[in-house]
């Protein structure tokens, strides 16, 4: 059985990630154009930092320790989850019809759906695993009472993802408006491409709940999922064309920020 505060810190880590989503999406109303290439670059390479040092420090480092808590070889979880995670978000990616902005070929089943359906999904591809990461985050603090350090931890996971999801909710909301849509209409849809980012959340926790000795698994797993984000669409789309150095940069930035807040505040 999940207690009550383990749904209200689960709420409040997923909402706040939401809620930053949906603060850049309300960037529509006041930008007309879209941020220049170079900018679009380092946001996906910051976006990506965050995300890897995130599956190091705020889920993979745990799913060792827990494992390891169980009397089980730490690597055999976090190898198992990790390698599940990719195996998800891979099948996803092949599933669901999207598309990416830098791109005019759309991946996953052949789909009628309009161009601007497709860059939605892309985007709410992309939030998946970021909703179940700081989800667990909390459900594994507030299971692990003598570790308070864990509540600071999925702190900073949160702050971190949050922080890169706010140009990300604006990086979604323009476009629409610039193919066509209103702005009020973008702006619904750019915090609408969050909103799985809660939904994830609570079915992750709820699984562990139900199967709470496989915790590390589910940690990786996550993990996993992230890392497949990363590999397969934010480093390529940050290194496309001239000048990648910049997307390079992008990169180490959230990497270097993620890695800060996790250890200044773990």
């Amino acid at each position: 059985m999940i207690a009550v505060n383990e749904w209200f810190w689960v709420a409040g880590g997923t909402g706040f990630i939401f809620l930053m989503t949906s603060l850049g999406a309300t960037m529509v109303f006041f930008f007309r154009k879209t941020a220049g290439e170079g900018m679009q670059k380092v946001f996906l390479g910051f976006a990506a930092g965050v995300m890897i040092a995130a599956s190091m420090w705020g889920l993979l480092a745990p799913a060792i320790e827990q494992a390891e808590a169980q009397g089980q070889p730490g690597w055999i979880p976090a190898a198992g989850g990790f390698l599940l995670g990719i195996l998800f978000l891979y099948g996803l990616d092949r599933l669901i019809p999207h598309l990416h902005p830098s791109s005019n070929i759309t991946e996953g089943i052949p789909s009628q759906a309009k161009r601007t359906t497709l860059l939605v999904w892309a985007v709410t591809l992309h939030n998946i695993p970021e909703g179940m990461a700081v989800g667990l985050s909390f459900a594994l603090a507030v299971q692990s009472p003598e570790n308070p350090g864990l509540y600071t931890s999925a702190m900073a996971l949160a702050l971190g993802i949050g922080i890169q999801n706010f140009p990300e909710g604006a990086a979604i909301s323009i476009p629409l408006k610039q193919e066509g849509m209103s702005a009020g209409r973008s702006f619904l849809i750019g915090c609408l491409s969050g909103a799985v980012e809660p939904v994830f959340g609570f079915i992750t926790v709820f699984l562990a709940a139900l199967i709470a000795p496989y915790m590390p698994w589910l940690l990786a797993f996550a993990a996993g999922a992230m890392m497949y984000v990363v590999v397969e669409e934010l480093i390529p789309e940050a290194n496309l064309g001239s000048h990648s150095n910049i997307g390079t940069m992008g990169v180490m930035a959230g990497f270097l920020l993620m890695m800060i807040l996790d250890v200044a505040l773990g």
